[in-house]
């Protein structure tokens, strides 16, 4: 019988020395006896890869509309300067007359509230609830305070005009309603995991010389995936604080995990209080219309309108933007509340029964438990409002970094794969059965707290447990690949 000769195989493409991988950087079996560390290190690495693949895209689109999203202020400003200001002259006009004249300008609304601003050149904003728009949305008229004429009206998302609830919406569903918040939610979820498993595959790695350097600087010289990674490292390492902060903010009003991290905040005795409007419960620090600067008794008998409400507010120390929610019926209290949301906050807030102007219920900000400060801060912090400008430029620049590690990522995958003239295949993962290698005794707590934040937070959960099931398949295929190819090469070996 003949002698065949193989078919001889494409050559290898050449890499350069500086993209090829260095060795720490992928899972290979630690020594017997060998610490914690190189047990868990190959496991943290397999799952801050697929992460990194799978999740990355969702990352991405939170990053770009998340830094879309940090200059709407300022686009706002521009865009509705007509209804926002005006230019004062001679005495306001009474809030009554300004919200008759914002009842005829949206005449089938119902009245929500009436936000008073903070400055002599701000419209009065009167919201009102009219028949369909979507959930959360509102109509809103913006009235000049000195002559009571309507400059515009414009549909709102709580206080946000059009152009920031279009790019808020974006930026939370990408427009899909509530299962669009699923994407968002699974970044947020995520995005912690990532960046504590970064840190620690960074700060574990083997170094040599000026090690302090290596952490904190990135690499010069040729480029590579040695250049990208140190790029990688070195940003995530400056950035991990932010990261962390806007993934802890993010799932405190997600969908599912903000469900369970709201009864978690209101069991250990955080949550956010809020003023009573119901009357007839006694008062709780308050005074009356007369004791706030009435001129008479009489005065503070007399029904309260929308202006002596306001009195009433302002001689109980409630300063800067005023929301005003008139009673919903005969059983229920103005409401008024400061919003002002940058540094330091004003949320202090009142309920006053109209017909006596008597201060039935207060609550002041400094009162509140701190986890529920904290989650007003944070909040505040996410959406670019409690330092401003800097909040702006720092969550602008939060949002380039993580672009960057992502495409970063993304790089050092394709520069992983392997190539053959002609023929291109992905970049190849870690080793699989890393998780064989980690002790026991830190395995078993591991396990049990994994399981606790599938719980928490569902979105992390359910990816994590299809990277599972994913990473099973693929090894299954591959077995069964491996056994069909040794099978065929049986015959053949014979017939050489």
């Amino acid at each position: 019988m003949a002698e065949t000769t193989p078919a001889a195989s494409p050559p290898l493409r050449q890499r350069p020395a500086e993209e090829t991988a260095p060795a720490e950087d992928f899972a290979t079996p630690p020594p017997k006896n060998s610490g914690t560390w190189r047990g868990l290190r190959p496991l943290l690495l397999r799952l801050h890869f697929y992460a990194g693949i799978l999740i990355g895209p969702s990352l991405l689109v939170a990053a770009v509309t998340g830094l879309l999203y940090t200059a709407t202020p300022q686009i706002e400003s521009v865009v509705y300067r007509h209804e926002l200001k005006v230019t004062p002259h001679g005495e306001p006009k009474p809030l009554t007359a300004q919200v008759d004249a914002a009842r005829e300008a949206i005449p089938d609304g119902q009245l929500v509230s009436v936000t008073k601003g903070p400055g002599d050149d701000d419209t009065t904003r009167v919201t009102f609830d009219v028949r369909g728009l979507p959930e959360g949305y509102t109509q809103t008229a913006f009235v000049n305070p000195y002559d009571a004429k309507v400059r515009g009206t414009l549909r709102t998302f709580g206080e946000w005009l059009p152009v920031r609830s279009w790019f808020d919406s974006l930026h939370r569903t990408l427009h899909l309603g509530e299962f669009g918040r699923n994407y968002s939610e699974i970044a947020a979820s995520w995005l912690w995991v990532e960046v504590l498993g970064g840190l620690a595959l960074w700060l574990g790695a083997p170094r040599g010389r000026e090690r302090l350097r290596k952490l904190f600087v990135p690499r010069r010289g040729p480029k590579g995936r040695g250049r990208t990674l140190s790029w990688h490292g070195a940003v995530g390492l400056w950035v991990s604080i932010g990261f962390l902060a806007l993934s802890a903010t993010g799932l405190t009003w997600s969908a599912h995990a903000g469900a369970n991290i709201g009864k978690i905040q209101d069991s250990l005795g955080g949550a956010t209080p809020s003023v009573s409007s119901a009357l007839g419960h006694g008062t709780h620090g308050g005074s009356t219309g007369a004791d706030s600067g009435d001129s008479s008794a009489d005065a503070a008998a007399a029904k309260v309108d929308l202006d002596g409400a306001v009195r009433i507010a302002r001689s109980e120390g409630l300063r800067g933007k005023l929301v005003i929610s008139p009673p919903a019926d005969t059983k229920s209290a103005y409401v008024i509340r400061e919003n002002t949301r940058h540094w330091p906050e004003q949320q202090d807030s009142i309920a006053i029964d109209p017909a006596t102007g008597k201060v039935t219920d207060k609550l002041v900000f400094d009162d509140f438990p701190v986890l529920a400060k904290l989650t007003r801060w944070g909040i505040d912090a996410h959406m670019g409002l409690l330092f401003g400008l800097a909040n702006q430029i720092v969550l602008a620049l939060i949002a380039i970094a993580l672009i960057g590690m992502l495409l970063w990522g993304y790089r050092m995958w394709w520069l992983r794969r392997p190539t053959r003239a002609g023929r291109t295949r992905l970049g190849r993962p870690p080793a699989r059965g890393a998780w064989r290698r980690v002790p026991g005794r830190v395995m078993a707590p591991l396990v049990v707290m994994t399981a606790v934040l599938a719980y928490c937070l569902p979105l992390f959960g359910l990816p994590l447990v299809c990277f599972l099931l994913g990473d099973l398949a693929v090894a299954r295929a591959r077995r069964r690949g491996r056994t069909r190819t040794d099978a065929l090469a049986g015959p053949k070996e014979m017939a050489r």
